[in-house]
């Protein structure tokens, strides 16, 4: 009698490792956490200010919030690649002025819009370039490029400025309006973070980003084409923070020379604070949003307490210092345990 055993399909999937579970819910954890100080926080401030989580005091955070998520979801593809893109501040406000400087033209609102992505993504596809191409490290490309671009721009704008008066007054309305107390810019900032996210998780090349920034190197071996996905990632964060200019000219109506200046690290923090690691490898885009939520809400915060603004660099500073070295503790905890698992199953195997 032949016993024929049964076909294993090629497109199952493997569980995933006692590891790999271990790391998700450490930095699932991590999220929940942020998640959880911002609440805290918020209902604090409500107590201290009864006016604080009135129907214009939360449109008012959601609309600040919009354009850091939307530049922190770009920001956090290029970190989960372990590189980093210090552009993006730069690239926002060229962007938005070359938006604006269209519509005072009488241009179309829509039209403008795609003009500002796609002005993002030609210096995305700059910095993925240099990155991947010329294999020169990202810091020094992106802070090379920040200067490059934010010469570009004061050349250009000058002394110009662009305000709501010059622009259509639909334009202006899309980034004040919404429905009930959810901006129209929240909805599309949301709808962009989902897409971003289902993208990572659910497609190939999405997890390759992973894969690539938990070891370059032996993603190479493994066969993921890591100039390919290098690029996309810095395709993506550009146009992202080209959008995210466009948008921040509906919400502000007012663009010059010196927007976006500085943006970069505010940028970095939420992405940090979110829980996506610096070093590459894990985190989710919508740890960053949180991130970006938490950092916004605090600058509206402090004033509804009666602190001064001052504070707010100072502690954001203090986040990303703290949430690195939670990184690092976690990190060398989740080493610790690996190990101990492999010499567990090393035991075992020779028992």
């Amino acid at each position: 009698m032949t016993v024929t055993a049964p076909a294993v399909r090629e497109d199952t999937v493997p569980e995933p490792t006692a590891g790999r579970r271990l790391i998700d819910k450490v930095f699932k954890a991590r999220e929940i956490a942020v998640a959880g100080v911002l609440v805290l926080m918020l209902l604090a401030t409500q107590v201290s200010n009864s006016e604080f989580l009135s129907e214009q005091g939360v449109k008012d955070l959601l609309l600040n919030a919009t354009i850091l998520v939307l530049v922190a979801t770009g920001q956090a593809v290029v970190v989960i690649t372990r590189n980093v893109d210090l552009s993006v501040g730069s690239v926002l406000g060229i962007s938005a002025f070359a938006a604006g400087d269209y519509l005072q033209g009488g241009g179309s609102s829509i039209v403008a819009v795609v003009y500002a992505v796609a002005i993002g993504a030609v210096f995305g596809v700059l910095n993925g370039a240099l990155v991947s191409l010329g294999k020169v490290p990202a810091l020094v490309v992106t802070l090379g490029t920040l200067y490059i671009v934010r010469g570009i721009d004061s050349i250009w704008v000058g002394s110009q400025q662009i305000v709501a008066a010059d622009l259509p007054d639909a334009f202006v309305d899309f980034g004040h309006d919404g429905l009930w107390i959810v901006p129209y810019l929240a909805i599309l900032a949301t709808a962009v973070l989902l897409c971003v996210g289902y993208y990572l998780r659910s497609y190939r090349s999405g997890r390759d980003m992973y894969a690539l920034g938990s070891s370059p190197e032996a993603a190479s071996l493994a066969g993921i084409p890591v100039r390919k996905r290098i690029m996309t990632a810095y395709v993506l964060c550009g146009a992202l923070a080209g959008l995210a200019g466009a948008l921040y000219l509906a919400r502000f109506g007012n663009v010059d020379s010196g927007t976006g200046n500085g943006y970069e690290l505010t940028v970095v923090s939420a992405v940090v604070v979110g829980g996506v690691a610096f070093t590459g490898g894990s985190g989710t885009v919508y740890g960053a949003a949180l991130g970006a939520l938490l950092l916004t809400s605090i600058n509206s915060v402090l004033p509804a307490i009666g602190v001064s603004s001052v504070w707010v660099t100072a502690i954001n500073g203090i986040l990303l210092l703290l949430a690195i070295a939670v990184d690092r503790i976690l990190a060398l905890r989740v080493a610790a345990v690996l190990r101990k698992q492999a010499a567990q199953m090393r035991s075992a195997r020779h028992a």
